[in-house]
């Protein structure tokens, strides 16, 4: 059934009351939206009460709960409210909403209520969540900021939940880099949840996005936060879990990434962390091991956009000559040796491995002792201390 098609902002006052009306992620009154449209379903909730054959159920509670909501909504005092705070609304068919959110269907928010300047569909197409654990370590708060910075630096949008611990480090890294950073909250955009964090909010709304579902006012709840992270999983290109528990809700957000067909990425932390079983536990399965934004980027970003070989340090050693290497590694550690000895312990001529040795020797690895070749000092204690020379260090 497809609903009549109504004015753009007859539609969108509609929405802006029934985010007073129904609770976000409600699947059975997304349908009903969906199959109604927001005026009509709005009509319906304020007009005379409905027959025995009322189709949100047999007795009808659900629907009697969406009335008595619906009877205090005024969506003109709600915009009214935002205005004063520097909010507005979008919604479904608007300029500013963001399309990957209708991947959630009839867990589709009924609009989101914005607080700050960007556009947020501009925004949310180069868009990373970065979340994770409240009572996070000081290793988790480091590495979420280096994370959410690096991200910025490459113009990447930094989202998470301005909660305690990893979502408020994610926020500050991507503020002190100067870049964008937007929070989801689980109330109003004019609620400054939690108190500790109000500040940081008010430096979110002026430099980026602060995001709700809710309209001015509106209180977060338990279940409030779990149907947050929905709109943080569907709204960016990838969420990463920097910390979480075994029990962790930001490992909600990455599942529900996942299942959205989004990238799921974990830090990983110490084995012995239990701060870090969540995030281990999504990278036995789903997730990708990132260590650093460059990692996120290869998977979230363009084609060409990958994260630098990683290697450790060139040493001299590394730069011989295959033949040269192995007169170096038969070299005895702690005693000389003679040419001809050498050459036979190589398998090759002397004149050969003589030439090899004025090499070695130019480069500071061995010594001459009259007719006798040892190992440079420095070279041999590296090798007393390593239990001898081996190709590819000392």
């Amino acid at each position: 059934m497809t609903p009549a098609a109504a004015d753009p902002e007859e539609e969108r006052r509609a929405r802006a009351a029934l985010t007073r009306v129904l609770e976000p992620g409600d699947e059975r009154a997304g349908r009903l939206l969906r199959e109604r449209g927001a005026v009509a379903l709005l009509r319906e909730l304020t007009g005379p009460r409905p027959g025995p054959e009322d189709p949100a159920g047999p007795d009808g509670r659900r629907f009697e709960g969406y009335r008595r909501r619906a009877s205090t909504a005024d969506p003109d005092r709600d915009l009214a409210a935002a205005a004063a705070v520097g909010a507005r609304f979008v919604c479904p068919g608007s300029a500013q909403w963001p399309s990957q959110l209708d991947d959630l269907g009839d867990a589709r928010p009924v609009g989101l209520w914005l607080r700050g300047l960007p556009d947020l569909r501009t925004w949310a197409l180069r868009s990373v969540a970065v979340v994770g654990a409240r009572a996070c370590t000081p290793y988790g708060a480091h590495m979420a900021q280096a994370l959410a910075a690096g991200l910025a630096e490459r113009g990447w949008v930094v989202v998470s939940g301005a909660a305690y611990g990893i979502d408020g480090a994610a926020h500050r890294g991507a503020l002190a880099a100067g870049g964008a950073t937007a929070a989801v909250l689980a109330c109003g955009v004019d609620v400054a949840y939690p108190r500790g964090h109000a500040g940081l909010l008010g430096r979110i709304a002026a430099q980026g996005l602060v995001i709700g579902e809710l309209p001015p006012g509106g209180h977060p709840t338990p279940s409030r936060f779990v149907q947050r992270n929905r709109v943080i999983a569907a709204l960016t290109r990838g969420t990463v879990v920097v910390e979480a528990a075994h029990r962790s809700g930001s490992l909600v957000t990455a599942r529900r990434a996942h299942g959205l067909g989004r990238h799921t990425m974990g830090v990983p932390g110490p084995a012995t962390s239990g701060l870090s079983g969540g995030v281990h536990e999504l990278l036995r399965g789903e997730g990708v091991l990132v260590t650093d934004a460059a990692e996120v980027v290869e998977l979230v970003g363009a084609m060409g956009e990958l994260a630098p070989e990683r290697r450790g340090p060139v040493l001299a050693r590394d730069l011989l000559h295959p033949d040269t290497a192995r007169v170096l590694d038969e070299l005895p550690v702690g005693r000389p040796v003679r040419a001809e000895d050498l050459a036979r312990a190589v398998g090759s001529g002397t004149d050969e491995v003589i030439g090899r040795l004025y090499e070695l020797h130019s480069l500071g690895f061995v010594e001459r002792q009259g007719d006798d070749w040892r190992l440079s000092r420095q070279i041999h204690g590296r090798a007393t201390r390593t239990g001898g020379v081996r190709r590819g260090g000392h």
